[in-house]
């Protein structure tokens, strides 16, 4: 049975040093898809992303940084499995990036399949949400998951 990898894929209409901006500074990243971090994305580090619709911080381990067209890192993808994502930026024309996006791997079983589904869509929701953010200013994150939250 072949282990499970997450591969996604978005063309956005930016040059890809403005992409690579948006993934790595947190005052960026923060339109789209996390609420606050503790730092950029530099090798080496390791910063805590929190997330709006969660009342819990995530460890994130920055493996590597090749500006402006790769980064990759590792973080607690499913619960108690540390799993490495990788972003590769692909120049098309100075406008036009092609953003891909793997990670894992986990083994095909129901463990797996789960979290397949869940961070398949993650990051599916990752680029869309970058998309709309760089091309034309929307925050799509903004309260979409405010059904998440645990009542207060």
């Amino acid at each position: 049975m072949k282990d499970l990898e997450i591969n996604a894929a978005l063309q956005i209409g930016k040059s890809r040093q403005v992409v690579f901006e948006a993934i790595v500074e947190p005052e960026k990243m923060s339109n789209y898809f996390i609420s606050e971090s503790t730092g950029t994305m530099v090798e080496g580090e390791e910063i805590t992303w929190k997330f709006p619709e969660f009342d819990m911080t995530f460890p994130v381990k920055v493996l590597k940084v090749k500006k402006p067209e790769f980064i990759s890192f590792e973080w607690e993808g499913s619960p108690g499995k540390m799993l490495t994502v990788g972003i590769s930026l692909e120049e098309l024309s100075p406008d036009k990036t092609l953003v891909k996006i793997t990670e894992g791997k986990m083994l095909n079983n129901e463990e797996g399949i789960q979290w397949y589904g869940r961070n398949s869509g993650g990051w599916a929701n990752f680029l869309a949400c970058l998309k709309a953010y760089l091309e034309f200013g929307i925050n799509l994150r903004k309260g979409g998951f405010d059904f998440m939250k645990q009542p207060e």
